[in-house]
């Protein structure tokens, strides 16, 4: 069978590359090449920026309320094609269907939030400042901007940031992650099928040499990125230094505390979605759990590890699996790496995901797996691994595990669990963390709030989405008026 080369996708159109570089796009089900994709060169990324640069002013000056309307005809075409989108992501990514359907409709939210735009834009207006003088102020369009998103989700990262910056009157240059760039390409197919003008939203395929040529050209005044942390600080670096408006989310080691008086029931089902969903490929999944008292480690650990070894790992487009493969061989490989390390760290292995049936046939699969009695000073605890791996870390008191949290480098998300207000309470306003849920495993806000991180989790000053998602895409400007007193005769 043949393999088929992807593109870009610029000026309303699909844009055959200039560049000859390619890299393989994986089924992650089977292990074989399903798509080349081309890795843009300086020619490339110039046509893509220029078409949308030239679509900027019109776009800009159009109502809001016409730019509500196109977003709205976007939704629908996306809810109309919700299931070829969904096995868009799950051939490139891995996650299973169910999983895929959940990322486009929590995109699509944002999406939601932003056809209220004519409201969120509205600036403020004083009668006589002073004597005969009014002032009143708007928020206007930046121009082009830049959205450079991760792998693990292809459509609902893409959401957050095109809703609000199409909406406010922005044109995108979305640079997708290179391992599934189908979804996003589709998205820009659909926007164009909506009304969105030629220009408006466009797909610039790539590695570094793509992302460098977004922080570095002239006509880009934003970037938008979420990705690991390394990237996230050159990123924010690099923008800011070429004069850009940044906005960059980094990695993350989300934590959910255990006091003694929770419902374990609960906390295990909530762990297993949170830890092993989506083969925690997730930057608010949960790989620590922090227990106190050995009493209550005992206990969860034992439903866990019912529950881990029961785990059904399968192809993610085919019956109902509770977990697909991961995005590629090479993360497997890191994943079964880190948990090689956990072991000569001394960490107790419940569960080794290496074993599971599904790791001896094709494609790139792991089963889950479950640590116990992990230490601070362990990799497997320190380093975001980014796959299905939970580690339970033991201590004696609630002050203890929130001293953990609050110590680590990382500051995305974090949960406790127990039936106390008065400790919950006190927990969330404590803790050293960006996102908290107090008996919610996955923190994640809802469009009309905003999504961010802590310490190293979050680089420069806009989360994505909800206000900020509006406040970052636009400038503010003042006017101040006076007029010749009097009336016209």
């Amino acid at each position: 069978m043949t393999v088929p080369t992807l593109t870009h996708f610029a000026g309303g159109r699909r844009l055959a590359a200039h560049s000859t570089r390619t890299a393989p796009v994986y089924d992650p089900a089977t292990g074989s090449v399903a798509a080349h994709l081309p890795l843009a060169d300086a020619t490339d990324a110039r046509r893509v920026i220029d078409d949308a640069a030239a679509a900027a002013p019109a776009w800009g000056q159009r109502s809001a309320s016409d730019r509500a309307q196109v977003l709205f005809k976007f939704r629908e075409l996306c809810l109309a094609h919700r299931d070829e989108i969904a096995r868009l992501i799950s051939n490139e990514h891995g996650k299973v269907l169910a999983d895929a359907r959940g990322e486009l409709q929590r995109g699509l939210e944002v999406v939601e939030f932003a056809c209220g735009i004519p409201h969120l834009m509205k600036g403020e207006f004083s009668d006589g400042v002073s004597r005969g003088i009014d002032m009143h102020s708007l928020r206007q369009p930046l121009g082009v901007v830049a959205a450079i998103t991760p792998f693990n989700f292809p459509a609902m990262v893409p959401l957050w940031m095109l809703g609000p910056a199409l909406a406010t009157g922005n044109c995108v240059v979305l640079k997708p992650s290179e391992r599934d760039p189908s979804c996003p390409l589709r998205l820009a197919e659909l926007w164009s099928e909506a009304g969105g003008p030629p220009g408006t939203f466009n797909v610039l395929n790539g590695d570094k040499e793509a992302v460098d040529a977004l922080l570095t050209d002239p006509l880009v005044q934003a970037v938008s990125f979420v990705g690991s942390t390394p990237i996230a600080r050159y990123v924010h670096e690099t923008a800011a230094k070429h004069g850009k408006r940044v906005q960059a989310m980094g990695g993350a080691k989300n934590h959910c505390v255990v006091l003694p008086d929770a419902d374990l029931a609960q906390v295990t089902d909530a762990l297993m979605g949170a830890a092993y969903g989506s083969a925690g490929e997730r930057c608010m999944a949960i790989s620590v759990a922090v227990v106190v008292g050995d009493e209550t480690a005992d206990a969860l650990v034992a439903r866990l590890t019912t529950r881990v070894q029961a785990l059904d790992v399968g192809v993610p487009t085919e019956g109902n699996p509770d977990m697909g493969p991961i995005v590629t061989g090479a993360q497997r490989d890191r994943i079964a790496g880190y948990i090689a390390a956990g072991v000569t760290a001394g960490a107790t292995l419940v569960v080794d995901g290496r074993t599971h049936p599904r790791s001896a046939g094709p494609g790139f699969f792991l089963g889950g797996t479950l640590f116990d009695r992990v230490t601070r000073e362990m990799s497997i605890y320190q380093d975001e691994i980014f796959g299905p791996v939970l580690c339970v870390v033991r201590v004696a008191s609630a002050d203890e595990a929130l001293a953990l949290c609050d110590t680590h480098r990382y500051g995305n998300g974090v949960a406790i669990f127990t039936r106390s207000g008065g400790a919950a309470r006190d927990f969330a306003h404590r803790v050293r963390c960006g996102m908290v849920g107090i008996n919610v495993a996955i923190p994640v806000p809802l469009a009309f709030y905003s999504f961010g991180g802590w310490k190293q989790s979050l680089f420069a000053d806009h989360n994505q989405h909800g206000m900020d998602g509006v406040r970052v895409y636009t400038r503010v400007k003042t006017v101040t008026t006076r007029w010749p007193e009097g009336t016209s005769g």
